[in-house]
């Protein structure tokens, strides 16, 4: 069946067929669209900075908290690599430097290499502390080259990371994975990120002293064991990972008049001054209790009790007293708990045995409560290990669990000196570091008591 003739539209006038914007439209819609996505950019890139910045201010330990900065800084900018360099004392030459990003292959290439001097560009960022942006490294008029084996580098940027205006180092960025050099906007963030990298890396500096010197305090309060001949002893004393805490762990042993050897452990409630000043206190109370010859340990400790009641007032404390000691041809163990953990003993065939009985209550809770005393004989050449609970809790895990793996790892050292049996306790402790931790060991001489 024919069809008539089609009827031809005339062609529109004046642009593109009715439906479709104009040219000059979509251009402006294209412009629009671009600089919405460029804003959506901008305001990832500000927040990915603020969530770097907040992380960075948590990390207080200062190892952390560099290579922190240099991780954080190549993610904002999309940078190959990245590298911090930790200025000396006098600020003109590099004490430190921690590159990020470099395989492992181009880590071993590097092995023999020796720290960067800060010559070059280094070195005219460390003169010149101000942003530096360079699309040729080596066709730069201040590069030095690099040693043998470095992978190549095109670009650079550079900021001085400033605390209070003294410069603290330089945070060096290379390379974009998109192959483009660094823009202005790559400056912006990298120099936003350095001031507050500034303020971690004093609070970091700040703690380290803080934390050093509260160390340094603890230590001074507690003794040095003296000769404890024929037993062998040993202690070791390791502050919490809070800054500027104070703890109120304590440790001794002394040799008796009757030739038994007294060891104590114990643990003032608080992390503070007074905690301290009460630790010092309790500790030299004890001592002069102890020199009563044949005092049983819950008789001293309920004298300790009450005299900790008239002189330091409501401080609650909990100790563990234990005399060591000949009975006839064998040693016994005589111990009392004032809401102690108990003691650990390690025989010479390598058994772990925690001396459980009544803990008792603490010292400054009721002076009149009665404190019972336990024995046990003990064979010749066993250790007693003494410690607090920062060795042994977790929040996370049962204590049943965490003093099991302590004896474990007490068994497979079993042999080792006391002060390496201590030092590998307070190395591989199940606790998780929010408290002081003490260990008190203890070896008994072998074979039977001298007549």
């Amino acid at each position: 069946m024919e069809q008539g003739p089609q009827r031809e539209e005339p062609p529109h006038r004046g642009g593109p067929r009715p439906g479709g914007p104009p040219p000059d439209l979509r251009t402006e819609l294209d412009r629009i669209h671009e600089q919405l996505h460029t804003l959506t950019l901008a305001q990832e890139r500000l927040r990915g900075l603020l969530d770097a910045v907040m992380a960075i201010s948590r990390e207080l330990e200062l190892p952390v908290v560099l290579h922190r900065i240099v991780t954080t800084a190549m993610e904002l900018v999309d940078a190959r690599y990245g590298a911090l360099g930790v200025l000396d004392e006098n600020g003109d030459k590099l004490a430190r430097f921690i590159p990020v990003g470099l395989s492992r292959e181009e880590e071993a290439a590097l092995a023999d290499a020796d720290l960067p001097r800060g010559h070059g560009l280094l070195g005219h960022l460390i003169r010149h502390p101000e942003p530096l942006r360079v699309e040729g490294i080596s066709s730069h008029p201040q590069s030095s080259g690099f040693p043998p084996g470095h992978p190549p580098m095109r670009t650079l940027l550079g900021v001085a990371i400033g605390v209070r205006g003294q410069i603290y180092g330089d945070l060096y960025l290379t390379d974009r994975r998109d192959g483009r050099p660094f823009d202005s906007q790559d400056e912006d963030i990298a120099v936003a990120l350095a001031g507050a990298a500034g303020v971690a890396v004093e609070n970091a500096r700040l703690y380290e002293r803080v934390r050093s010197g509260a160390e340094t305090f603890q230590r001074l309060l507690l003794p040095r064991l003296p000769d404890l001949h024929p037993f062998e002893g040993a202690a070791v004393y390791r502050p919490a990972t809070v800054p500027g805490q104070l703890g109120g762990d304590w440790y001794d042993a002394i040799l008796l008049p009757d030739k038994a050897c007294a060891a104590v452990i114990g643990d003032v409630v608080g992390h503070d001054l007074k905690a301290a000043a009460t630790m010092a206190q309790t500790r030299n109370m004890l001592r002069a209790l102890l020199y009563d010859r044949r005092t049983p340990p819950a008789l001293v400790l309920a004298k300790l009790d009450r005299t900790l009641q008239a002189v330091a007032g409501s401080s609650v404390a909990t100790a563990c007293l234990a005399r060591i000691e000949p009975r006839g041809r064998e040693w016994s163990i005589r111990w009392s708990a004032a809401g102690h953990l108990p003691p650990l003993v390690l025989t010479p065939d390598r058994r772990a045995e925690y001396l459980y009985a009544d803990p008792g209550i603490p010292l400054g809770v009721d002076p009149a409560q009665p404190r019972p005393d336990h024995s046990r004989p003990l064979p010749g050449g066993s250790t007693v290990v003494l410690f607090t609970d920062g060795l042994v809790e977790h929040p996370a895990r049962p204590i049943d669990a965490c003093l099991d793996e302590t004896a474990r790892v007490a068994v497979a050292h079993a042999g080792e000196p006391p002060e390496r049996l201590c030092r590998i306790l307070a190395d591989h402790h199940p606790s998780d570091g929010h408290d002081d931790l003490a260990v008190l060991v203890l070896r008994v001489p072998g074979g039977s008591p001298a007549p």
